[in-house]
């Protein structure tokens, strides 16, 4: 499947400071320095925001999963 661009723009601003945030470096190995310029797209069904890290300035990616209460698809097997 092919990538396709979304607007992250259009996401709560609560939501997105919190995916701007909470982030995780594989170059610094460390979590929450946080990204800039973010690019929310779809690739394969799943959801993804890409951006710098705001440490290194490397690739940042975060899946999004919208919907999911894990509790209660535990609770249906």
């Amino acid at each position: 499947m092919s990538r396709e661009e979304r607007d992250f723009n259009i996401r709560p601003e609560e939501e997105r400071q919190a995916f701007l945030e909470q982030t995780w470096c594989n170059e610094c190995m460390e979590v929450d320095l946080g990204m800039k310029n973010p690019k929310e797209y779809e690739e394969n069904g799943r959801v993804f925001i890409e951006g710098e890290c705001l440490k290194c300035g490397g690739t940042v990616v975060t899946e999004i999963v919208d919907g999911v209460d894990e509790e209660e698809d535990m609770e249906e097997f």
